[in-house]
């Protein structure tokens, strides 16, 4: 068995992502291995909406974005290589520090953000 890989890095850049979005959504949870953000109250939906989080797994770290998830017109035009990174409908896999990815990711979660915080879904 191969020794476990330190995903600090990669969960710190993809964290990075998510922080400008704490001032206008609720922090769940900050730790060392999670950080959670919901959106905004949803009339429609009559609670605050899971936004986006990252977490550190044992062979990965995961971006999760649900905007994707209720808007999956956002995902039109992503990259191929990004789109290799796709587990389910709204979760994104990373093993080490992709800035090409991470920056259209970053991208796709301001257009998600955009939507959540309009209730445009």
């Amino acid at each position: 068995m191969s020794p476990q890989t330190d995903f600090t890095p990669v969960f710190e850049k993809l964290r990075a992502i998510l922080q400008p979005y704490a001032g206008s959504f609720t922090v769940k949870s900050d730790t060392p291995s999670v950080y959670y953000l919901d959106g905004p109250f949803s009339e429609k939906w009559g609670k605050e909406l899971y936004f986006a989080s990252t977490h550190i797994r044992k062979n990965y770290v995961s971006f999760h974005l649900m905007p994707v998830y209720m808007c999956p017109d956002l995902l039109k035009g992503i990259s191929p290589e990004l789109k290799k990174h796709m587990q389910g409908k709204s979760c994104f896999n990373f093993k080490k520090v992709e800035p090409g990815l991470f920056k259209e990711l970053a991208v796709l979660t301001k257009k998600g953000h955009a939507r959540i915080i309009t209730d445009e879904f």
